[in-house]
């Protein structure tokens, strides 16, 4: 059962990672694999920087809201936090 768990929280982190990856590149100027047969334009790193904002924020957000999900669980946030 714990392995189930570390995956749900790998692959999503993992994902965040790529993300941050492709915002690195697009500010450099390095189109990656799925960009680079779009050509050389300016439009291709700003999609790529956009696509790599959504999966970042996607993956960071996952594993943030499965950390406070638990943490609520437990009762480890502050009154404010905790459900009514």
């Amino acid at each position: 059962m714990r392995i189930i768990g570390l995956l749900s929280l790998l692959i999503p982190g993992i994902v965040g990672a790529i993300g941050i990856k492709l915002m690195r590149d697009s500010v450099f100027l390095i189109a990656q694999v799925p960009f680079k047969y779009l050509g050389d334009a300016a439009y291709v790193y700003v999609l790529q920087g956009l696509v790599g904002l959504i999966l970042a924020m996607g993956g960071i957000g996952f594993v943030a809201g499965y950390v406070f999900y638990r943490d609520r669980k437990r009762g480890k946030v502050s009154d404010r936090y905790q459900k009514k």
